[in-house]
C-alpha cells in the first residue's frame, strides 16, 4: 500500500526492527519479514540496520540471519541486573545471558551494541544500580541509553503489579541518575544529547562531533531522513510536516489491512508554528544550541518559551543571547527540561493532561 502511494521503490537509509522483542519470532519468520521489505526497496550504501533483542531468546541463528540481511547493530534492554527489580518488572535476564549474547554478536560481526538501562525502577537501590552499571562497564557496549522510568499504569497495565510506594523518591531517583552518569563518564563514555552515552569510536559520538546528530521517534541517529514509515501495530510514521500512528490493537490493525486500508488511527498535521518550534527543539536536543532571526519573529509561541526559560537561565542551565540559546555544561543533564519550555502544545494542555513522565 505504501509502495502504491510513493510510486517508486523507496531508498532505505535506516531500518529498525523492534519493540516488543522481535526475537520471540523464529529466525526464519524474521527473514521472511525483512526480505519481504527489502525485495521492494533500494538499500542505501550507507544504510544502518538495527534490532532489539532479548538475551533469553536471541540465538546465534537470529544473529547470523539478521547479519546476513544487513543488520550490524543490536540493542539489548537490560534495565537493571538486580534480581528483585527484574522480578517485579517481569524482565528476567542474567549477566551471563547478556554477556553470552554480546559475545556471539561481536563474533558474528556486529559493530555497535547498545544496552538500555533505566533508573527510578520499583525496588531499585543505589547499591543495586552501582552493581548493574559496573557490570555494564565491564561488558563494554558501544552505546548505553540511560532512561528515566515513567510510571504510567493507565498506559502499561503490567505496571499495576506495583504502586508509587515501591518507587524511589525524587531525591533517591536523582542520586541514581547522578551516580550512573558519573560512573559511565569515568569509564570513558561520552554523554550524547538526552539519556545517551557512547564510546568515542561509535558513530553517534562522531555524528555529534560533526554536528550531524539527529533524533527521531526511535531515538538518536547518525543520519537524517525526511521520511520515516512505521510498519506494524502502534508504530509511528513521520513526514516532518506531520505524524501518523498505526492502530494499537492487533485485531483492528489486521482488519484494516485485510480491507486494503492503511491502519492509521490518529495523527497530526503540523502548522508553521509547530515546525519552527520543532526545529528549535531538535537543535537543542542534538546540538545543544539554537539560533533565530527575523523569520522566527512571527512565532509568538517560541518567544513565550524563551520567557519560560528565564528560570533555567538563572540556574545556569542555559545562556540566552539576542539571537541564540546555548545549553551550558551543567544544563546538558537537563536537556529534557530545557526542551519542554518550548513545547507550546504541552503548556496549552498541561492543566488537563496527565503527563506520561516527569523529567529529571
Amino acid at each position: 500500500m505504501y509502495l502504491d502511494i510513493i510510486g517508486e521503490a523507496p531508498v532505505i537509509r535506516e531500518l529498525h526492527l523492534g519493540g516488543g522483542t522481535p526475537t520471540f519470532f523464529s529466525a526464519a519468520n524474521l527473514q521472511l519479514l525483512i526480505q519481504g521489505i527489502l525485495n521492494h526497496a533500494v538499500t542505501h550504501r550507507d544504510a544502518a540496520f538495527s534490532f532489539e533483542g532479548h538475551p533469553g531468546n536471541t540465538t546465534q541463528a537470529h544473529l547470523e540471519m539478521l547479519y546476513q540481511l544487513g543488520f550490524k547493530r543490536l540493542s539489548l534492554g537490560i534495565q537493571d541486573f538486580d534480581p528483585r527489580v527484574q522480578l517485579i518488572i517481569n524482565r528476567i535476564q542474567t549477566v551471563e545471558e547478556v554477556e553470552h549474547t554480546t559475545t556471539i554478536a561481536r563474533q558474528t560481526g556486529y559493530h555497535s551494541i547498545n544496552y538500555d538501562l533505566i533508573y527510578g525502577l520499583p525496588l531499585q537501590t543505589l547499591e543495586g544500580l552501582q552493581e548493574t552499571v559496573a557490570e555494564v562497564i565491564r561488558l563494554n557496549p558501544d552505546r548505553i541509553a540511560f532512561y528515566s522510568y515513567a510510571h504510567v499504569p493507565w498506559v502499561k497495565p503490567g505496571q499495576r503489579r506495583y504502586t508509587e510506594k515501591d518507587l524511589p523518591d525524587a531525591a533517591l531517583k536523582q542520586r541514581l541518575y547522578e551516580t550512573g552518569r558519573q560512573m559511565l563518564k569515568a569509564a570513558g563514555y561520552e554523554e550524547i544529547g538526552m539519556d545517551h552515552f557512547t564510546l568515542k569510536s561509535d558513530s553517534l559520538y562522531l555524528a555529534a562531533q560533526e554536528g550531524k546528530l539527529h533524533r527521531n521517534f526511535m531515538g538518536y541517529t547518525d543520519q537524517y531522513s525526511s521520511l520515516m514509515i512505521g510498519l506494524g501495530v502502534s508504530s509511528i510514521s513521520d513526514s516532518w510536516a506531520g505524524f501518523a500512528q498505526n492502530e494499537k490493537k492487533v485485531e483492528t490493525y489486521l482488519e484494516l489491512i485485510n480491507q486494503g486500508q492503511l491502519p492509521v488511527f490518529k495523527g497530526h498535521l503540523s502548522n508553521a508554528e509547530d515546525l519552527i518550534l520543532r526545529q528549535h527543539i531538535l537543535n537543542i536536543m542534538c546540538k545543544g544550541f539554537t539560533t533565530w532571526d527575523q523569520s522566527d519573529e512571527c512565532c509568538r509561541a517560541f518567544f513565550e518559551g524563551l520567557k519560560r526559560m528565564e528560570g533555567l537561565e538563572a540556574d545556569g542551565l542555559v545562556a540566552i543571547g539576542e539571537t541564540s540559546l546555548q545549553v551550558t555544561e551543567t544544563g546538558k543533564r537537563y536537556l529534557r527540561n530545557v526542551c519542554m519550555t518550548l513545547d507550546a502544545r504541552l503548556w496549552e494542555n498541561q492543566p488537563k493532561t496527565q503527563l506520561f513522565s516527569m523529567a529529571g
